[in-house]
């Protein structure tokens, strides 16, 4: 079994649960068996589910815990390989190229051995992370980027090998541990997900809502984050454009708390309602709810 040197000093599923914990994450079992068994393998975690429910956030807290640099590729529509792997510094390349001639530099074999110098190489994130042993890449909403992309990232996560013409072949002295998470906007392909571990992310039962608005929010009082979380379940199950996540629960009852509320006021809850609902048409739709059923 290939095993991932950077394990933290975690034991157990149950182990990383509580380092976690204490880094204000609060996963499940299953969660915390995904991606226990991501680090005891050396596999990526495949993490889906709608936006909010904290994928990003795991990736930052399992760099936290791991002591790892974080280093985060964003996806989106027309990303492509030299934007995540590397790029030359042309501007610095032609000041150099310039200085040379000024000096009366006149070897042209050297001149291009130079421009291609270690110095002048951007280092984007799929390239940092091969370098950097042990750090945590986290390739957030790989939905949002094209199928070329997609087919390029799965040959990278399959040997942490590129090749730079210039420089020749890096190889990761150790791979880092690996994220990738998708809000489903678009089915990702079947290859990519076969070279993962796979996990879906649900949003938090009640209880558990309730206790990561506790643990993150300490100033509020469980009246307020038990009718917090009361609300967003309800809102969850209409029929919204954006359902909230555990951000906007969280933000939600930040902004409260900021009005110095203790509960859930209705007259605050619609005031504030723009922490929570993002949509025009989903916070009319919850005030008619409301209007039905105060408070």
């Amino acid at each position: 079994m290939k095993v991932l040197g950077n394990l933290g000093g975690v034991r157990s599923p149950s182990e990383l649960g509580r380092k976690l914990e204490e880094h204000d994450y609060l996963a499940d079992e299953g969660l915390a068996v995904a991606c226990f068994l991501a680090l005891r393998m050396g596999r990526p975690l495949f993490l889906e589910g709608e936006a909010g429910v904290g994928k990003t956030e795991l990736a930052k807290t399992l760099a936290k815990v791991l002591d790892a640099p974080l280093i985060r590729l964003q996806c989106y529509e027309g990303l492509d390989a030299a934007q995540a792997l590397y790029d030359w510094d042309f501007p610095r390349q032609l000041l150099h190229l310039k200085a040379a001639e000024t000096a009366g530099v006149r070897d042209v074999g050297k001149l291009e051995d130079d421009l291609y110098d270690r110095r002048f190489l951007i280092r984007r994130p799929l390239l940092r992370a091969i370098e950097e042993p042990g750090s945590v890449l986290l390739v957030d909403e790989i939905d949002r980027a094209d199928d070329e992309f997609e087919a390029f990232l799965l040959e990278v996560l399959s040997d942490f090998t590129i090749s730079i013409p210039e420089l020749g072949t890096i190889r990761a002295e150790r791979p880092p541990v690996v994220i990738v998470t998708s809000n489903r906007t678009r089915e990702v392909h079947d290859a990519l997900k076969r070279r993962c571990l796979y996990h879906w992310l649900e949003h938090p039962s009640h209880e558990r809502e309730v206790a990561i608005i506790r643990r993150r929010l300490p100033e509020s009082t469980e009246l307020l984050a038990e009718q917090v979380a009361t609300a967003v379940h309800r809102l969850r199950g209409r029929d919204l454009l954006k359902p909230p996540g555990i951000a906007e629960s969280l933000d939600w009852t930040e902004a409260l708390l900021a009005l110095g509320a203790r509960e859930l006021d209705p007259g605050l809850a619609a005031a504030t309602l723009g922490a929570v609902l993002k949509y025009r048409e989903d916070q009319q739709a919850a005030l008619a709810d409301w209007g039905r059923r105060p408070g």
